[in-house]
């Protein structure tokens, strides 16, 4: 059995970003120091903003307003793109009657369609959650189909060699080989998901990240955009990682592996 390969504490330091975020802190920090707080404040004065934001309870409102949000049109996302994925990707006429619409939508940006959303699902959440719906939709169907047309053939052939009906065959063997591919699907609908409900939040809306963001600027206090721009980022951050460390360990036996 190989032995896997042991990381030496300086791989491990490199691996975990420090010295990346270092360097990108300090190429911040540097071109503050040719600026004004209102063009671009320093991480000090980011970090005082995000510290004040806080105290207020205003971010964590905004937080948890951006979240469910995000949870609800990702999730509806994954319950509509996953089925329909499989069913597109196993069956080729399907296939050939989809992806035509398919390409042609999934060049239509989210942020384009804010304002029919509105128009039809009105100012409040439904409109949002409607616009994540569609961001997060896609990502997730592209790579469903692509997973399920890739299956290896010669699985599939065994399969059916060993009496294997073609109900079964689809559940043991097509769907398992595409878990892989969905779960990047997934992962991408979650980013797409977090950048949509900014822009919807930043176009209408009176909480949320995106909200505080957009906001900040008619105030001009541009380090309180930023703080909302780093907490965004955070989020993103631990959410993808978070993803990825329960896909490893839920899924590891479908090839799924922490990166």
């Amino acid at each position: 059995m190989e032995k896997k390969k042991s990381i030496s504490p300086a791989e491990r330091f490199f691996k975990i970003g420090i010295i990346s975020w270092a360097i990108v802190i300090g190429i911040w920090a540097l071109g503050a120091l040719k600026y004004d707080e209102i063009f671009l404040p320093s991480p000090i004065e980011t970090f005082t903003a995000l510290k004040t934001i806080v105290k207020s309870g205003r971010l964590w409102a905004d937080i948890v307003a951006s979240l469910g949000r995000i949870l609800k049109g990702w999730s509806l996302a994954i319950a509509c793109a996953v089925p329909i994925g499989l069913v597109v990707g196993h069956f080729k006429h399907v296939r050939w009657l989809v992806e035509p619409i398919l390409n042609l939508f999934r060049f239509v940006p989210a942020i384009a369609l804010t304002s029919l959303f509105l128009m039809w699902f009105g100012v409040d959440d439904k409109s949002k959650v409607a616009l994540i719906i569609y961001a997060a939709f896609f990502p997730i169907l592209v790579n469903t189909i692509a997973g399920v047309v890739s299956t290896d053939k010669s699985l599939i052939e065994a399969a059916s060699c060993m009496g294997a009906g073609r109900v079964r065959v689809f559940f043991t063997v097509i769907v398992p080989s595409a878990v892989p591919n969905i779960f990047t699907g997934v992962r991408l609908g979650l980013s797409s998901s977090i950048i949509c409900v900014v822009a919807a939040e930043m176009l209408v809306g009176g909480d949320g990240l995106g909200y505080l963001i957009q906001s900040s600027k008619m105030y001009y206090k541009t380090a309180w955009a930023f703080a909302g721009i780093v907490t965004l980022a955070l989020i993103g951050f631990i959410a993808d990682r978070l993803l990825l460390f329960i896909g490893s360990k839920l899924l590891k036996h479908f090839g799924v592996k922490k990166t």
